[in-house]
Formats: structure tokens, C-alpha cells, sequence
């Protein structure tokens, strides 16, 4: 069976690929796990925060974002002093930040999910240029999303980094044609091919 390229490790990034990656993610409390894993990998690499989550989970109580966002000074002192975490300060208040701005959006639009899938009107992405060699960090649409997020009290989460979070929860299909995720997926929902 064939995967893309990046996830061969034959352990915990292949089962990521294989269970989480690029699948349609339609729960909110989901979304803010990933965002906050991509709040604690700028600078590091995506491997390592897959081996953390355990940690991550126990120091932000399973990614409640209803809690996390009235954590105290306590509670960063808390997660500061927990065994294996990443002591970045700046880090921990901004997700304790990104939780309260997360509930703005879920008051304005009902959930985050309508929120971020709307920039899509609903539809799984595929790039065709991606498939022809012209992979990228970042384009239009998370630029977009980015800029709005900042807006909106965002820390950490700049166009490189919501365009990590497009992919990993399905609004764009960055699997490998070759990849058997790449079908599997295009029969899950609705596709909108971008030739631009």
C-alpha cells in the first residue's frame, strides 16, 4: 500500500498519516488540539509533537478549550513545571489566549468548524499544481485565514502555520495522487479542484 512520502517511519508518523492526516474534521475540540500542537511546534518539528501529546493533553486538560481558557497564572506555572513539557511561556499563554478567542468564534458562528470550513464553502481542496511538483508553505487562502485569525487575538498562528492546519484537517487534499489516503478521501466528500 503506498503513502506519501513524508510519513515512512513505520511508527507514530505513519499512524498519524494513516488515521488523522488530511481526514475531514468537522469537531472543534479536535481543531483546537491540532492549532495547539501547531502553537507548540514553530521552531521544532511535528514528530516530536506527536510524541508529546500525551503531555500536551494531561498540561491542557485534553484540549477543553472551555477550561483552558480560564487558566490563571497558576495553571501556567503548573504546565511550566510538568515533566517532558516545552517550557515556552509565551507559548502556553498564547494558547491559553487562542482558547478565549476560540470561544469568540464559536459565539459569532456556532462552532469553529463552520467558522474555518466556510472559507472553502464546505469542499475538500486539491491543488493541481501540488500534484505537479509545485508544493508550497503557504498560498492565498491561508493567508486569508491567517490575517482574520490575528485579527481576531490569534497568537502563533501565521499563514505557514494555518496552511499546516488546512491540510491536516482536510480542507486541503495535500495527499499524494499515489498515496491510498489521496482516493480514499476524494470519496469522502465534496472536492473542488483549483488549477491556479
Amino acid at each position: 500500500m503506498e503513502r506519501c512520502s513524508w510519513c515512512l517511519d513505520g511508527g507514530i508518523v505513519q499512524k498519524y498519516h494513516d488515521e488523522e492526516w488530511g481526514i475531514p474534521l468537522h469537531d472543534d475540540k479536535k481543531h483546537f488540539e491540532y492549532i495547539s500542537m501547531e502553537v507548540m511546534q514553530c521552531g521544532l518539528n511535528w514528530t516530536m509533537m506527536l510524541k508529546k501529546c500525551d503531555i500536551f493533553r494531561k498540561c491542557f486538560d485534553d484540549f477543553d478549550f472551555h477550561q483552558i481558557a480560564k487558566y490563571s497564572e497558576q495553571d501556567i506555572i503548573r504546565i511550566m513545571n510538568e515533566e517532558g513539557m516545552i517550557r515556552s511561556r509565551r507559548k502556553i499563554e498564547a494558547i491559553i489566549g487562542n482558547a478565549k478567542a476560540f470561544l469568540k468564534i464559536i459565539e459569532e458562528y456556532g462552532s469553529f468548524d463552520d467558522y474555518i470550513w466556510s472559507y472553502s464553502n464546505y469542499e475538500s481542496l486539491i491543488y493541481v499544481k501540488h500534484h505537479n511538483g509545485q508544493g508550497e508553505a503557504s498560498n492565498v487562502l491561508s493567508d486569508q485565514i491567517s490575517k482574520d485569525l490575528k485579527k481576531r487575538g490569534f497568537k502563533y498562528l501565521g499563514s505557514i502555520t494555518v496552511f499546516s492546519h488546512l491540510q491536516a484537517c482536510g480542507i486541503i487534499n495535500d495527499h499524494s495522487p499515489q498515496c491510498y489516503m489521496y482516493k480514499k478521501l476524494i470519496h469522502m466528500g465534496n472536492v473542488r479542484y483549483i488549477n491556479d
